[in-house]
């Protein structure tokens, strides 16, 4: 499932000209099968937030510890995240993405959408450690069909944020990626299955 960052950075995204000074940390084949115009039933699946990848026991103690540690260290106050000490990516839109489709916030995590396009949609977070960009797109898989990509892209926040990146990056390979990809499979099929059985009725 994991990719090499050039499966993102060879895209001709429009996250290239707008984030150029964030890192891409990781990249994901998503297992989402589906048609050339299938990422709005992603993107409304990743914003609707009643899928495993928070339910999964180990995926929400990880993410339920992180933000003690970040209540005990001051790490996600509200002056300290987009819109406090960082400066949304909303603001360095060009005219077209401003004026166009905004994307929804997430209701499980923190993540703010950025903008959606037809086949890109970014959401970002951030706190005293970092600056987070969530980006899905929507690419073909090699074999007549289309699946989601998912790339993090970070901006760490001096010693402390690269320090941090460092220290959760067995958690979020041992335990959050999994179960993350695994649940966005599960629900993706079974939204389809569901789709189905009503169009049959």
């Amino acid at each position: 499932m994991r990719l090499p960052r050039s499966a993102h950075t060879s895209q001709p995204w429009r996250i290239h000209e707008i984030a150029p000074d964030f890192t891409v940390e990781d990249v994901w084949a998503l297992p989402t099968p589906g048609g050339p115009d299938d990422l709005a039933r992603l993107v409304d699946q990743f914003a609707d937030g009643n899928g495993e990848p928070i339910r999964a026991p180990v995926t929400r103690f990880l993410f339920a510890a992180r933000w003690k540690l970040g209540e005990w260290f001051g790490w996600d106050r509200e002056d300290s995240g987009v819109g406090g000490r960082l400066t949304t990516l909303r603001d360095r839109l060009p005219a077209d993405l401003r004026a166009g489709n905004r994307g929804p916030d997430l209701r499980a995590v923190p993540f703010t959408s950025v903008y959606q396009t037809h086949d890109e949609w970014v959401a970002e977070m951030g706190n005293r450690t970092v600056h987070g960009l969530m980006h899905i797109g929507w690419v073909p898989d090699g074999s007549g069909g289309y699946r989601g990509q998912m790339a993090v892209l970070v901006k760490p926040n001096g010693r402390l944020g690269a320090l941090y990146m460092l220290a959760i990056k067995p958690f979020r390979y041992a335990g959050v990626y999994p179960a993350l990809i695994r649940g966005i499979g599960r629900e993706w099929a079974a939204n389809g299955a569901n789709g189905a059985k009503a169009a049959g009725r």
